[in-house]
């Protein structure tokens, strides 16, 4: 059976949040999700590098260890990892097939709701030890909250996004965030803007659920990190703030960027918090296990046309603050202007991330994004881009609209110098499209 003759169909019933046909559907197969032990992540930004982090390090530690995280980049596997290693499109199909047999015939899941209910299935058959979750949409009614109990659940991050889902304030949103909290489970939290903390804090306290809230690790070498020592991770309970010491640890940090200071504390935090409940974590599997996680298409470096480039999803305003803000750090940046090629879907705040990434001097190479996750999300009007980012920024050196990715690459690459910096962004559907075709160019298997 082929992929996406089943999943694709799919995508009609688009986004549709609720629990009750992924429970039916759990149901009908067994209710897998109840066999597994779980770490749940929600977040605006940082949850899939948080996942990644603990997924490596757990592996390391030699624990079987499922990871189930969205959106994929090229293809469907990459959404279902054991130990770190994709699931195969064989494993998958046959996954896919049991499931189409265990809907009820009078629901109709939505695709989401499909991969979820088969990554649960595929984890209870593995026997997972652990399974690191991360959360598709907000987290109350998103599909993959249906653990009664998780290890550790953890919010890294509330900013403005989906809000046509998940409401139009930050407390609202935090609030959607806040639902994978479970009576007496401790959550781990990162840097919150102060109306979203209120939400969450309030939330945990009535829960009676432990929250941690780490300090950020400090870099201490390109590359390296410490975490703890001086710095310690504070816990809320109904006294208030306590501080919890705890041993400081030195790891390399191979994601790039400033925010995974805070993202692989929040990632260590949990395994702190696994430690305390008997898990056999010890400090080489952290140490070796941060070393070898991989996030694609997140500030990840590539080549085209022999041309160096930066690739980055930053598809909301929070996350194209952070890509400017290492773009910044660059010593080849210094003063230089940037080419930015941008793709970015209609729902986006797109002046708020035109502020946040555009500067005079720098070039603006504008594409659509020619993949819909789902209907009733299209790709912005270029024109209309192209108006907004000279208000924005007006004293761009140029600004174009290109037909697709590829002949804006095309002309980026062939007019810029060898030092210039060229980055592609937006959304992670074009760093996908991206790497899609650069891996086939170079026979690389997605």
């Amino acid at each position: 059976m082929d992929i996406d003759s089943v999943i694709q169909p799919l995508q009609r019933f688009g986004v549709h949040l609720g629990l009750d046909r992924i429970l039916n559907l759990l149901a009908n197969l067994g209710n897998p999700h109840h066999q597994i032990s779980v770490i749940h992540v929600a977040g605006t930004n940082g949850k899939g590098s948080v996942c990644a982090y603990l997924s490596s390090v757990l592996t390391e530690a030699g624990y079987r260890t499922g990871r189930y995280s969205s959106p994929h980049l090229v293809d469907w596997t990459e959404r279902i990892c054991l130990n770190e290693q994709l699931i195969s499109s064989e494993e998958l199909s046959q996954l896919f097939q049991q499931v189409q047999a265990a809907i009820p015939p009078d629901e109709q899941p939505t695709q989401f709701e499909v991969i979820t209910a088969a990554a649960w299935l595929y984890f209870a058959q593995a026997k997972v030890d652990v399974a690191v979750v991360e959360v598709g949409l907000g987290g109350r009614l998103d599909a993959t909250n249906v653990c009664l109990e998780p290890l550790v659940t953890i919010i890294t991050s509330i900013s403005r996004e989906h809000w046509q889902q998940l409401g139009p304030t930050i407390a609202d949103i935090a609030r959607e965030k806040a639902g994978i909290l479970k009576p007496g489970c401790p959550v781990v939290v990162g840097q919150l803007p102060p109306d979203a903390e209120n939400v969450v804090r309030s939330r945990a306290l009535e829960l009676q659920c432990p929250i941690f809230t780490p300090q950020p690790a400090r870099q201490i070498a390109t590359g390296w990190a410490e975490y703890g020592g001086d710095g310690e991770m504070g816990r809320w309970g109904d006294g208030g703030m306590e501080e919890l010491p705890h041993k400081s640890i030195k790891y390399p940090l191979p994601l790039a960027g400033q925010i995974q200071l805070h993202n692989s504390a929040l990632a260590l935090a949990a395994l702190e918090i696994l430690q305390q409940q008997g898990w056999q974590i010890s400090e080489a599997a952290i140490i070796n296990g941060m070393a070898k996680t991989k996030w694609p298409g997140r500030m990840q470096w590539a080549s085209w046309n022999n041309h160096k480039l930066l690739i980055d999803g930053a598809h909301n305003t929070a996350a194209a603050q952070v890509l400017r803000q290492y773009v910044d750090s660059l010593d080849t940046v210094k003063h230089k202007p940037v080419n930015w090629i941008i793709g970015m879907f209609a729902d986006k705040d797109h002046a708020d991330i035109f502020v946040a990434l555009l500067r005079p001097g720098d070039r603006l190479f504008l594409v659509p994004i020619l993949v819909e996750p789902w209907p009733g999300r299209t790709s912005a009007n270029l024109d209309e881009l192209a108006n907004l980012a000279y208000n924005v920024c007006p004293q761009l050196s140029d600004r174009q609209i290109y037909p697709d990715l590829f002949t804006a690459l095309e002309t980026a690459t062939s007019t810029a110098t060898k030092d210039d910096l060229i980055v592609v962004c937006g959304s992670l559907y074009l760093v996908g499209d991206f790497l899609q075709r650069r891996n086939r160019e170079l026979g690389v298997k997605s």
